[in-house]
């Protein structure tokens, strides 16, 4: 009996940490969406645009790598395993607004457009690199 309660309460809380980690993705896809010209699903699905889906892509396992930490150090604790994804999964999602803004301030022209624009430009490799950062500094903080 005891291994039915444990597999229970072990898919619950999957379910729990799945629910959080795709809100949190959801909301780190619009994020991104909002900092660029354009719908982002029309960028990538309809216009094929490989600078959108990279900064997309990126953003979003910024995002996963954060909660996945989480996950592994709340030590079975589940709620404080939740409070820390959501909690430093939001953090990663806000820092990683910034971190666009401090790169789009940095770069000449405007970053959301060059992310928009067909031909691939280095910019958006610094902005990769840069979310991927961002989000191993917010997992390293998890502690």
């Amino acid at each position: 009996m005891d291994f039915l309660n444990d597999l229970a309460f072990d898919l619950l809380a999957g379910l729990a940490y799945g629910a959080v980690g795709l809100v949190l993705l959801a909301a780190g896809y619009v994020a991104i969406d909002l900092l660029t010209p354009g719908r982002l699903s029309d960028l990538i699905y309809r216009d094929r645009n490989w600078n959108a889906a990279a900064v997309v892509a990126s953003g979003l396992i910024a995002i996963a790598t954060i909660v996945v930490t989480a996950i592994l150090t709340s030590h079975d604790d589940l709620d404080k395993g939740l409070v820390y994804a959501g909690s430093f999964g939001l953090l990663g999602v806000i820092l990683l607004v910034i971190s666009f803004l401090v790169v789009d301030k940095f770069t000449p022209g405007d970053l959301g457009e060059l992310v928009c624009d067909q031909d691939r430009h280095p910019a958006v490799v610094v902005t990769v690199a840069n979310h991927i950062a961002v989000g191993a500094i917010v997992a390293a903080a998890i502690s």
